[in-house]
């Protein structure tokens, strides 16, 4: 019998016109839970593999909200396999020849989750979020009014918000416990927790994944002004990248044709929920409010458009 919680129904309006019934969280009896994230949720297979599944749950400020936003998790599992494979070149990923199939007995649920699922190998995330930038924008933008710097990389004066940066900057940042704020370290920060060498790999991989993605996007009318990647390590020491890959959660997304210097240019993410939610007298901790149908039908649209205009 399928676990109620599995699909968890939207409360403002109905969505099952738009795809199938949103994921809020999930519940597999044949797997342990090892943890659940804003977005997923994750399962012990074996001492070797790892079941990640990408719900269709929205975290705004750090809390997640209530409603779940319709086919969010399937958009964000397609283009980071389309990602992953793109830069298999460069690094190494996380996934594996096995599918939700092959690790779930109840087929009611495989047929539920199997396009948000991955099944990857079982790594040791490293202590960092890889953050890269393209352009001056978000806390990069606001940092650099205050400092003239980014991360405690100096920039030229003269910059506004939204330029394209002289060059990419690698901006690390801590991984905070559940609840806080990730918060941007050094460089040389990084250092000391990874070690020289490993350091200088994942800035100079981080960096080249994203210049052939911002270079592939441009084609499509797409600027991707930032991102950030995690990356783990087996038991030899081999370094991977893992979780997602430049997905509307990880990254900004700009139309070519919309983009302005001086200005915030629209994203193909969940800034129109971050919108919708300054409009109300929310203090930004838990628990969020309700999402309006109209809200959640446009979000889940941006995230579609995104993939398409990314991967067609």
């Amino acid at each position: 019998m399928l676990a109620r919680r599995l699909a968890c129904p939207a409360r403002n309006g109905d969505h099952r016109s738009m795809n199938k019934e949103p994921l809020f969280e999930t519940a597999i009896p044949d797997l342990p839970l090892i943890g659940r994230g804003k977005v997923r949720d994750i399962y012990s297979v074996d001492d070797q593999h790892l079941l990640i599944v990408t719900t269709d749950r929205l975290s705004a400020y750090d809390v997640v909200l209530p409603d779940p936003v319709p086919g969010k998790g399937e958009v964000l599992t397609k283009i980071s396999l389309f990602w992953f494979r793109m830069m298999a070149d460069i690094i190494d990923n996380q996934l594996t020849d096995l599918s939700v199939d092959d690790v779930v007995k109840d087929t009611e649920i495989c047929e539920r989750i199997r396009k948000q699922s991955l099944v990857v190998r079982r790594l040791k995330p490293l202590p960092i979020e890889a953050v890269v930038r393209g352009y001056l924008i978000g806390s990069g933008w606001r940092d650099y009014q205050d400092t003239g710097s980014v991360c405690g990389i100096d920039l030229p004066d003269g910059l506004q918000q939204a330029d394209k940066l002289p060059e990419t900057l690698f901006t690390p940042a801590s991984k905070a416990e559940a609840g806080d704020h990730d918060e941007n370290i050094s460089f040389e920060q990084v250092v000391e927790l990874l070690g020289e060498k490993l350091a200088n790999r994942v800035r100079d991989i981080s960096i080249a994944i994203y210049e052939r993605a911002a270079a592939y996007a441009l084609q499509r009318g797409m600027i991707i002004a930032d991102t950030k990647f995690e990356f783990g390590l087996d038991d030899e020491g081999k370094l991977y990248i893992i979780d997602e890959a430049l997905t509307p959660d990880s990254s900004r997304f700009w139309p070519v044709d919309e983009y302005q210097v001086g200005t915030s240019p629209p994203s193909f993410d969940k800034q129109y929920v971050r919108d919708y939610l300054d409009t109300l007298d929310w203090d930004h901790t838990a628990p969020g409010p309700d999402l309006p149908e109209n809200v959640l039908r446009h979000t889940s649209e941006k995230y579609q458009e995104a993939y398409l205009r990314m991967t067609r």
